[in-house]
């Protein structure tokens, strides 16, 4: 396999040391350095790439600049992401940051992109009503190692690009299938969001305060940990089981089952008394006072862990408190009163002072952070855990950090709906005028010159 990277300059990294060209000496020089090394920066050249394709239809295939792909642990893998909500464009920017090459595949005719999360992506739109549209989507799933579709099921079969039609044609594809509720089961063609995918998997009633209803922590247990990011993992455990079959497969990515997963410690631990009583009254899920959150002089939040007897002795101490005055730390009866002398005592100084007295203590107390001044906290700042992009915008860095093929992701703008259609068309091999005729149809679209708002 071969691809390019970069715009004017870039990197070919060729993975078949069997390939045989009818190459120039300069050609031959350029690609025996990539046998010898994995990778060599050299300027754009269109005739190998045409030769390259000739010969082995593989595609060197332009990406985001300045973007070094050949370091990275996903380099080379290419992916095709079907435009979606929140989950699956979580998925493909965590593929990515690590080295893929992503293509979204948009609708046509919309004017702003409702992916918030197209760090290094590519963007084609297609019109997958009109059979040139479902075609050209064929063959970029033909020529691609991955393809994600957050549908509800039977909407790719309608198509006929369900997972048999396309692994017929390449059975090397991983088809990662991302929903809420799955593949079958009775709520498989239902609609659904976070909430109703957590409600399922039993975690919802687990959450909340005592004496209230149960709440969702805002959409990321089911939506990104449950689903993205599980999805994401599920198409890394297939590239690298088809190192050894040479075979793709279909992965069946339930949100539901997915938010269960991650919370397979609440069920594992019900056997040693962690939940034992009613919600929002156990030690972690905000019953115990010394695992919680308090209000600070100055308005501002601290948070509190100190689940461990020598961890509450020095949250006790550094609160200037008398351990021979206050209950038992396990006594669940006293929890309401110690939760009150707690606060008091945490109303009395700012967020700030409280810092200066437990910073550098075992006392398990940290600053509660708005998402504006993350960045700027010194842990935070020594490690570079956030990354400001060419529009200023703030974002974690991706996790976790490899030590030699770190991700390094692209920091320019997201791609515009359909800007980088006619490139892409033209690594599948359609020639100009099949273009146009795509684009005059109403197939594609080319919003190059559009903006996002």
């Amino acid at each position: 396999m071969a691809y390019f990277q970069g715009q004017n300059a870039g990197h070919v990294d060729v993975r078949d040391g069997g390939l045989q060209l009818m190459i120039s000496e300069t050609e031959q020089t350029i690609l025996s350095s990539c046998f010898l090394c994995g990778a060599v920066e050299l300027p754009y050249h269109t005739d190998i790439e045409k030769k390259v394709r000739q010969k082995t239809g593989a595609v060197l295939s332009l990406v985001s600049p300045g973007v070094v792909l050949e370091n990275m642990a996903l380099a080379g893998v290419r992916v095709v992401e079907l435009a979606g909500l929140a989950p699956a464009p979580f998925c493909g920017m965590i593929l990515a940051d690590f080295g893929a090459r992503v293509t979204r595949v948009d609708r046509t005719k919309v004017a702003v992109a409702m992916d918030t999360q197209a760090r290094g992506k590519r963007s084609v739109a297609l019109d997958l009503k009109k059979p040139q549209g479902v075609a050209a989507l064929r063959r970029l799933c033909v020529q691609s190692d991955v393809l994600i579709e957050p549908f509800r099921k039977g909407v790719m079969e309608k198509l006929g690009l369900g997972p048999d039609e396309l692994l017929q044609e390449n059975p090397r594809l991983v088809y990662a299938r991302l929903t809420g509720f799955g593949q079958s089961g009775s709520y498989a063609k239902s609609a659904g969001h976070d909430i109703n995918y957590l409600a399922i998997s039993g975690l919802l009633s687990m959450l909340g305060r005592s004496g209230d209803d149960p709440h969702a922590p805002l959409n990321l247990v089911a939506d990104f940990a449950g689903g993205g990011l599980m999805c994401a993992l599920g198409i890394t455990l297939a590239l690298l089981e088809r190192h050894a079959s040479g075979r793709g497969q279909v992965i069946d990515a339930s949100m539901v089952e997915g938010a269960a997963y991650v919370g397979s410690f609440v069920w594992k631990s019900r056997a040693i008394g962690l939940w034992n009583r009613p919600r929002g009254e156990n030690i972690l899920d905000g019953g115990a006072p010394y695992y919680g959150t308090y209000r600070t002089s100055d308005g501002k939040h601290v948070a509190v862990g100190a689940i461990e007897p020598q961890f509450y002795d020095q949250l006790v101490q550094g609160l200037g408190l008398d351990p021979a005055t206050l209950p038992a730390q396990m006594s669940f009866s006293d929890w309401p009163e110690l939760r009150r002398v707690f606060a008091r005592a945490f109303a009395s100084r700012t967020q700030a002072e409280w810092c200066q007295v437990f910073d550098g203590t075992d006392a398990c107390v940290t600053p509660v952070l708005p998402l504006d001044k993350v960045h700027t906290h010194p842990h935070n700042r020594d490690r570079g855990s956030f990354l400001q992009d060419d529009q200023g915008e703030v974002s974690p860095r991706p996790a976790p950090v490899l030590s030699r093929t770190p991700a390094s992701p692209d920091m320019s703008r997201d791609p515009f709906v359909g800007e980088h259609t006619r490139p892409v068309l033209e690594e599948l091999g359609y020639g100009p005028d099949e273009i146009q005729q795509l684009l005059d149809s109403g197939a594609a679209e080319c919003n190059k010159l559009a903006a996002r708002l």
